[in-house]
């Protein structure tokens, strides 16, 4: 019997009497997993973490956090667990040991204690030859390791993280996985974290929540999810404006056809084999192929599939998420 550490059910946020920002979400996050909220900016994984930190308090619902209740219990959930959150909090001023040392004097850390722990933190995220140097000077993926030594020093049965990698480039972000895996392998936390980056919920997630505008949409092992969708995916774009939806579906091995926009997304089983035939049933019947792909199942086409958006166009359209942004702001009082 697998243990709930997480737990939270029919969790929602409403800000300004208006603005749903998490809606009535329910799951749980077992012990020793890394537990994912995958979705865009703006979708709601930022709020819920608040919420579960005890930041934000519920609209409606309930959540704990290894039995405690974050409404009633906020104090007993602060005492045990770590959070890293997408902003730097690191003073600038400060050496990395000293910003190190103030989040155990936060927590109230006996002294000895606190620099044992605060140089085999250090040590632990690369940062042990920097220890005495200002933050000001450090790299943002020292910053960011340096924000997940403070996030660990009271020792936390559950870690928080929110966006870990975000604004760093493609190697400093692998370096950042690395970090986060052995904390799962070598000390068995458990791990809940968002991000908008695909490769990155794929890469370290044992399990995944698809959020979108405040709903979770979907959920289960990157590999559940990927078989989920049941085959592979053909897209492909006509020269023709004229519909060839039933001339595509009369291809063996078809699944389902989905046409908009002017493009065709075609679930198909066996792809390399039902391709061809696709592309010769469509040329016999006078229509000319100008774009095509073949692609095997991946969580950016599950969000399609479950929104009917694409993750990486959703994150490209900037306007609609700064307008989003400005919107809870507003309705947060800020």
């Amino acid at each position: 019997m697998k243990e709930v550490v997480v737990r939270a059910e029919n969790l929602t946020k409403i800000f300004n009497r208006s603005i749903v920002a998490v809606d009535h979400i329910s799951f749980n996050v077992w012990k020793g997993e890394i537990f994912g909220f995958l979705g865009p900016n703006g979708a709601g994984k930022t709020t819920t973490i608040n919420m579960l930190i005890t930041v934000l308090r519920p609209t409606e619902g309930i959540a704990s956090v290894m039995g405690y209740d974050v409404v009633k219990q906020a104090n007993e959930v602060r005492k045990i667990i770590g959070v890293v959150p997408q902003e730097y909090t690191a003073d600038e001023d400060l050496t990395g040991y000293e910003n190190v040392m103030l989040c155990a004097d936060l927590y109230g850390i006996p002294r000895d204690v606190a620099k044992r722990r605060a140089l085999e933190l250090l040590d632990l995220v690369d940062l042990l030859d920097f220890k005495d140097k200002r933050v000001e000077t450090y790299s943002g993926g020292m910053r960011r390791r340096l924000e997940l030594a403070c996030g660990l020093i009271n020792r936390p049965r559950v870690l928080f993280l929110d966006e870990p990698t975000l604004g760093l480039d493609v190697h400093t972000r692998a370096a950042i996985w690395d970090y986060i895996k052995r904390l799962k392998e070598e000390y068995d936390m458990t791990i809940f974290m968002t991000t908008h980056y695909l490769e990155e919920a794929d890469a370290l997630c044992d399990r995944i929540a698809i959020i979108d505008r405040g709903k979770i949409v979907a959920m289960g092992s990157p590999g559940e999810l990927k078989n989920s969708l049941g085959g592979d995916v053909i897209t492909l774009a006509l020269k023709e404006n004229a519909d060839a939806t039933e001339v595509i579906k009369s291809v063996e091995n078809v699944k389902n056809v989905k046409y908009e926009n002017g493009v065709y997304r075609i679930k198909v089983n066996d792809g390399e084999v039902t391709a061809p035939l696709i592309i010769d049933a469509l040329r016999k019947r006078g229509y000319t192929v100008i774009r095509f792909s073949l692609t095997k199942p991946t969580l950016n086409e599950v969000f399609l599939e479950y929104t009917g958006r694409s993750l990486r166009d959703v994150e490209e359209s900037k306007e609609s998420f700064i307008a989003h942004r400005i919107t809870l702001m507003k309705a947060r009082g800020r």
